[in-house]
């Protein structure tokens, strides 16, 4: 087995295949976007994912508290904006996925509580923060390279979703239109950072491990939550 490095371009290519494990093709997933699941199913998804997206402002916060290069803080600094909102009219991701919430049926309290939130996805939201803040600020970075699937997932639930679900108030699909445009960003940003950083085939190898990791945890989420809402097995939380 050669230990030569693998060219930038192999090495992006490497990093595009991971998404044949994406979440997008677990079977939670599917069934949502093929418009076959309920509303119960619909609602536990959307307050179980909102713990998640509350952990990424934080995480990234930890991803810059670990970097010693400014021009990388100055950044990735986005990210928080995009998530946390500036006070300026952008009222950023989490006040979006709100806004889905109450779409979906859900009152915000009880989303902003995580009273809904399944021990399997508390426990993966957790690790994947505690992931961040330990390891280097290359490696968290490189963990952040699921956005690299991310807009086609959200494209997909503009397209269906309104057909699927007529259910689901307009206001909702908000949050979707804006990662669409922001993905795509971070995620240049995210590839040419771990493009330069992880050169030796080991630390290549390791980039695919690290990004293997983070899929991982998004298909554990789901498979709480699968467990929870389409097979109805404890411990179930009720988001009616």
């Amino acid at each position: 087995m050669s230990n030569q490095p693998w060219s930038q371009d192999e090495f992006r290519q490497r990093l595009y295949e991971k998404g044949r494990f994406y979440h997008i093709h677990h079977p939670f997933h599917l069934a949502m976007n093929g418009g076959n699941s309920t509303k119960q199913q619909v609602q536990g998804w959307v307050a179980n994912r909102y713990y998640y997206q509350a952990i990424i402002p934080v995480k990234d916060a930890a991803i810059m508290a670990n970097c010693n290069d400014a021009a990388i803080r100055r950044k990735w600094i986005q990210r928080i904006i995009d998530h946390d909102g500036c006070g300026d009219g952008n009222d950023g991701g989490l006040e979006a996925w709100l806004r889905l919430g109450e779409a979906v049926g859900l009152e915000r309290e009880a989303v902003t509580s995580f009273h809904h939130v399944l021990p399997g996805v508390r426990f993966a939201c957790d690790a994947y923060l505690n992931f961040a803040r330990n390891a280097s600020w290359q490696e968290a970075a490189c963990s952040s390279l699921t956005e690299l699937f991310a807009p086609t997932i959200h494209q997909k639930r503009l397209e269906g979703w309104p057909e699927h679900y007529p259910w689901i108030e307009p206001k909702g699909y908000e949050y979707f239109r804006k990662r669409v445009r922001e993905a795509r960003v971070d995620v240049e940003h995210g590839l040419k950072i771990t493009l330069n950083h992880f050169q030796t085939r080991a630390q290549q190898e390791k980039a695919l491990t690290i990004l293997q990791l983070k899929l991982d945890i998004l298909w554990s989420m789901l498979d709480a939550m699968e467990m929870a809402y389409v097979f109805e097995k404890p411990p179930y939380h009720n988001c009616n």
